[in-house]
């Protein structure tokens, strides 16, 4: 591989005219199609900046992180909080909650496999931030600060993908993002660190017999024929014959070699499902949100930092009850299989689960047309699960009151969670970021920033 040209610590793609081509970008604007390269001299590309290498503290607990994101809030009353005494204008008709293998804690009748497993996660029930709009909650809940500052922060995807990722000579052809199956649309993951740490949205279904991939694998295009129309471009490409030994040539025929390894070698294979015993897939659960977790979990086997599954679903505003008895057993499936297969093969020590969305659901129901059972937006208390890494498993942090309406005791912030995800993960929350501008800017926020705090997860850490 020619030294300086197409790979480098910071893992760019090369370049033509001078302008450094980054995997992530390359992907996103489908440059891993060989004719496509002539797209790099852009002014979009041109105006992609890098921020410089940062560090993460030596010792770490954890190497990654798989961040399940219940997008649209899911009710804690009817996962991981249950309140039966609270009555039908609460519970509904999910009244019956089960015990767990951990005693004293009792979670959702529709998660008894998760049920088996209370002693590989820990249940925080006392998240908290007040928001009720999704933008402003997703915003909080990934980057540990209110909307509406000064600066767009980045969310704790692209900081891991900072500090764990390039900035830490990350060299795997997969970026260090990826986000299945698409992005959730509510705010800038990247924040001021710019187009580089944006996560990469796989688009597709991993529960269709082929992952297409988006610029990895085509729907209804085989490896053999992607490899002829690679030999028939090359055969055609008449001004790369005249001028074989012209540098930027060079460049890019290695980033083209880079590219068709992502597609057709081994590196793309961590998207083909099929190489996973159908037994196991079954155990998943065959839809969208179970071959999500299996496609991360193999993902994790890659070395790839930060994975979301940004499982849509949650937002059930009418007829909630309904949409829980589907979403609730897939939830169960995927995320109890996950925990026990990356226990089974040693990666849970390693490897953070996270799991909740923007806020939870209003613990009263709301049975009166239009909704008709439904759920409002809720966010002054709602439910997270944490695993591995360095997180113990069968604790209860924090307690809502009896009808799950405020918190009891011991308010968790998301500025607390992402603080202790990042102090698990080797990085130091009182870091500092890069700035674009210089200006002075910690990995996570501090009580001088005016952001509520409850601290750090210690019980549990």
């Amino acid at each position: 591989m020619p030294s300086g040209e197409c790979m480098s610590t910071e893992r760019t793609l090369g370049g033509i005219g001078g302008t450094p081509i980054f995997r992530r970008e390359a992907l996103r604007l489908g440059l891993f199609g060989a004719a496509g390269l002539v797209l790099a001299g852009s002014p979009v590309l041109r105006a992609l900046a890098a921020a410089p290498p940062a560090k993460a503290r030596a010792e770490a607990k954890a190497k990654a992180v798989i961040q399940i994101w219940l997008w649209g809030g899911a009710s804690h009353l009817d996962t991981f909080d249950p309140k039966p005494d609270a009555g039908n204008d609460y519970c509904g008709p999910l009244n019956k909650p089960i015990p767990t293998n951990v005693g004293g804690i009792t979670i959702g009748e529709l998660l008894p496999e998760l049920a088996k497993l209370a002693d590989k996660y820990s249940i925080i029930r006392s998240m908290t931030h007040g928001v009720t709009a999704h933008e402003t909650a997703a915003y909080t809940v990934q980057t540990g600060r209110p909307a509406g500052g000064r600066d767009v922060y980045p969310s704790v995807g692209a900081v891991v993908s900072l500090f764990k990722g390039y900035g830490a000579g990350y060299t795997g052809l997969i970026p260090p993002y990826i986000v299945l199956t698409e992005l959730q649309g509510r705010f800038s993951e990247a924040g001021f660190l710019g187009s580089r740490y944006k996560p990469f949205a796989t688009g597709g279904d991993p529960a269709q017999t082929r992952f297409a991939v988006e610029g990895v694998v085509a729907q209804g295009i085989s490896d053999q024929r992607q490899k002829d129309r690679r030999e028939l471009l090359h055969k055609l490409n008449t001004l790369e014959h005249a001028m074989k030994d012209d540098p930027q040539l060079v460049a890019a025929d290695e980033c083209e070699k880079q590219a068709y390894d992502l597609i057709l070698g081994d590196a793309g294979k961590v998207f083909d499902l099929s190489q996973e015993k159908d037994d196991l897939r079954e155990r998943y659960g065959r839809n969208t949100f179970g071959q999500s977790c299996l496609a991360a979990r193999r993902l994790i086997e890659r070395g790839v930092p930060y994975i979301t599954i940004n499982y849509k679903g949650w937002d059930t505003h009418k007829q909630h009850f309904q949409a829980m008895r589907r979403r609730l057993p897939e939830l169960d499936k995927g995320l109890a299989t996950l925990l026990q297969d990356l226990s089974d093969r040693r990666l849970l020590d390693s490897t953070i689960i996270w799991c909740c969305g923007e806020f939870g659901r209003t613990p009263k129901v709301q049975w009166e047309p239009p909704w008709n059972g439904g759920r409002g937006h809720y966010g002054k208390v709602f439910s997270a699960v944490v695993a591995g890494g360095g997180f113990k498993g069968g604790r209860v942090v924090g307690a809502s009151d009896a009808k799950g309406e405020e918190v009891k005791e011991r308010p968790v912030y998301p500025c607390d969670l992402i603080a202790s995800l990042y102090e698990l993960l080797g990085i130091d929350p009182d870091g500092n970021l890069p700035h674009p501008l210089g200006l002075e800017a910690r990995v996570a926020p501090s009580a001088k920033d005016g952001v509520t705090m409850g601290g750090r997860l210690k019980e549990i850490m």
